[in-house]
């Protein structure tokens, strides 16, 4: 199987294709391991190749012994104490003259301490969040299950206007749409929790869902409490409900639409309903903490003197400069005379309606935060974890930033030791991702990104458009790996990778290929041009790459949009493209049942103009993905044997294929020989095959 290739003096080559090691657990035992604990380092060779392994353990070298050959591969192992400290290593491989590093970018001529095996001790990420489907809700666009709850026209003014409901489910997003409010609620997540399950969701993530005046809620009025608009509006002097009818909306008849003087406590008491029948269907949920700033509304500042109207609150500190939270803001005029308002002060990118918190001004607000983050994690609320809000901007300097976190995953951890803290991030996060502050990221740089630029040639946001990126499987390989190699273990296998979100256009118009907005192109042109082939390759890759496969609502029934706001487009009930949806349930339901799609260990295979393959592979399965952008045909030879595929008739199994036409999951067998598969993809296809044991059912 493994074929040996010789140089001009007989000297064998070594077989790089059959080199491999990573961090899972079959090359890794334990794969997170604490201090002190024994580790063995695991590393594949071809068995028909004598070879000299050593690891490369920061500056030491531990030989590594022969332990056991299968499937034409020889294994070599070591072991090694973990400290109580970051290390890193790579392989060393040797054979006559030959010399080969072998690291995280596969192997290389020197070695490149950058792209080490990176392990730090007792760093561990919630085995719940490995490789699960979340699925990211927008909630205000999702479904309004109780209308009385629902924003009215002029109700409150914001940003220079009022308040503005929107009665048509269908109308399209404005370019200015921050006060339009369409009423999807948590009543109506709770409705189609049987959709979810369906779907195959195991996570639910929520944007903000606290008290706030806007429709995306980036712009916290109150972390104490969750919007009466998503869930509750009670008044004062109405009683609480004992018991919740999730199913009965005419139970909440009687409730007022105002926020004036509102029950916080039934919106509260209704989110732990929520949660607890989350929890009960076996599924999970995470927030959206907004710590890096608030909004204007803020009873801490309460510039719009909304607070300073009711009883029982402290003066805000645009209202007093003796307000207890005077240090929560930086002001550019501290005198008396810019008192109670003739001042200015720090707003997230000069924004005054995000007025930045000022951590290191204030010991108050970091407790008060630190207690917020225990909160929602903590019984009776008992939230999975956090996504954190431009995480990287909070504080006034990213030494203080560093501390924060350290502070606050500490303190999230000790209230609830499976919660999750996850990351928004562009760039390099790996500073922060060291075990004691962020546990992953949205994983832009070692997934969207690149997965955008290869299938479409465009960027996130569909504002830039480079032909030479367009297809362009060996920067695609390049780009995508070299960023991996930033993740350590914990961080990679938990990443949220997602081909949409809140911020950036839906992944189906950028198919298009075409550079547009909302303010420039007009809502039409976001469904013109939609290549259904690339969207289908991009959702294949989702469900087959390391990381947690995450789908922003409505990308699934083939909701389109440029970027924010025409991205927060209803979800289309009763007008489903339901193609799609059983589409994302298969590729969900193979993501499930075959482990190492989930688990598995992740190989690179072929990165060139046009075509990108990969292999997935555990000691149960073996899969390759094989994802064909030319606008042409062609047969492929794959050498599976890499995967420890083995030779026989009919030893693989075709599983799902797509193109702009249609997707196929009827089942098709291949032949392996002499530990290749040759396979026909068509134009603008992806192709998933299967080996070996596991749980999925694919004829």
């Amino acid at each position: 199987m493994h074929k040996r290739c010789f140089m001009n003096d007989n000297i064998p080559l070594i077989n790089r294709g059959a080199l491999f090691s990573d961090e899972s657990r079959l090359f890794r035992f334990p794969p997170e391991p604490d201090p002190g604990e024994k580790v063995m380092a695991r590393f594949r060779a071809s068995a028909a190749d004598e070879v000299k392994v050593t690891l490369l353990l920061g500056e030491k070298k531990i030989p590594m012994q022969k332990t056991s050959v299968g499937r034409g591969f020889a294994f070599y192992d070591a072991e090694f104490i973990m400290p109580d400290e970051l290390i890193s290593y790579c392989y060393l491989v040797e054979s006559g003259s030959e010399t080969i590093y072998f690291g995280k970018m596969g192997c290389t001529a020197e070695r490149n301490p950058a792209f080490d095996f990176k392990v730090t001790p007792g760093f561990h990420t919630p085995d719940w969040a490995k490789g699960a489907i979340f699925y990211q809700i927008y909630v205000d666009r999702f479904c309004n299950g109780n209308k009385d709850n629902d924003v009215e026209t002029g109700e409150f003014y914001y940003i220079n206007g009022q308040s503005v409901r929107i009665n048509d489910w269908s109308e399209l997003p404005k370019t200015f749409d921050v006060r339009c409010f369409y009423g999807g609620d948590l009543q109506g997540v709770y409705q189609k929790l049987d959709y979810l399950q369906n779907l195959g969701v195991e996570v639910i993530y929520l944007n903000p869902i606290f008290v706030s005046p806007s429709n995306h809620k980036y712009d916290a009025q109150d972390y104490d409490h969750i919007d009466p608009h998503l869930a509750v509006i009670q008044k004062d002097d109405d009683r609480l409900l004992e018991a919740f009818d999730f199913d009965n909306t005419n139970a909440y008849k009687y409730l007022v639409r105002t926020t004036d003087e509102v029950n916080l406590a039934a919106s509260d008491e209704y989110f732990i309903k929520l949660v607890e029948e989350i929890h009960r269907r076996g599924m999970r949920i995470i927030l959206d903490g907004v710590f890096n700033h608030c909004g204007s509304f803020n009873r801490w500042l309460d510039k719009e003197r909304f607070y300073e109207k009711n009883k029982g609150y402290a003066k805000g500190a645009y209202v007093a400069k003796d307000s207890p939270y005077h240090d929560y803001f930086t002001f550019h005029d501290n005198s008396d005379e810019a008192w109670p308002y003739n001042h200015t002060y720090d707003g997230w990118w000069g924004h005054d309606t995000l007025p930045k918190l000022n951590y290191e001004g204030s010991e108050t607000l970091v407790q008060e935060i630190l207690r917020i983050g225990r909160k929602w994690v903590s019984p009776p609320f008992n939230c999975d974890g956090w996504r954190l809000d431009v995480a990287a901007d909070l504080g006034h300097s990213t030494e203080y930033n560093h501390k924060f976190w350290k502070l606050f995953r500490d303190e999230v951890r000790k209230a609830n030791p499976e919660a999750i803290v996850l990351a928004e991030h562009y760039g390099d996060a790996s500073g922060w991702l060291m075990g004691d502050e962020w546990d992953t990221v949205m994983n832009y740089d070692a997934f969207m990104e690149p997965v955008s630029w290869f299938l479409t040639g465009l960027e996130k946001h569909s504002d830039e458009f480079d032909w030479s990126m367009l297809g362009n499987g060996d920067r695609f390989m390049k780009s995508i790996l070299y960023n991996m190699s930033k993740l350590q273990y914990p961080s990679l296998v938990t990443a949220m990778n997602e081909l949409s979100n809140h911020d950036h256009s839906r992944f189906l118009t950028r198919t298009n290929s075409t550079v547009g907005r909302l303010s420039t192109r007009g809502s039409d042109a976001a469904g013109r041009g939609l290549r259904y082939g690339r969207f289908r390759a991009g959702v294949v890759i989702q469900m087959t790459w390391p990381g947690a496969p995450t789908i922003y609502y409505g990308d699934e029934a083939g909701v389109v949009g440029w970027t924010d706001p025409d991205n927060r487009r209803t979800f289309p009930w009763g007008h489903e493209d339901f193609e799609m949806i059983e589409f994302h349930k298969y590729l969900i339901h193979m993501h499930k049942g075959i482990s190492c799609l989930r688990n598995g260990c992740f190989k690179p295979m072929i990165g060139t103009e046009g075509l990108i393959a990969y292999g997935r592979f555990d000691v149960n399965n073996q899969a390759v993905i094989i994802i064909n952008h030319m606008e042409a045909a062609r047969y492929i030879t794959l050498p599976v044997w890499q995967l420890g595929v083995e030779n026989g008739k009919r030893a693989m199994a075709r599983i799902m294929q797509t193109t702009d036409n249609y997707y196929n999951v009827g089942r098709e067998k291949y032949d392996v020989e002499d530990g290749n598969v040759r396979v026909f993809v068509p134009a603008g296809s992806a192709t998933i095959l299967v080996a070996g044991k596991h749980g999925y059912r694919v004829g």
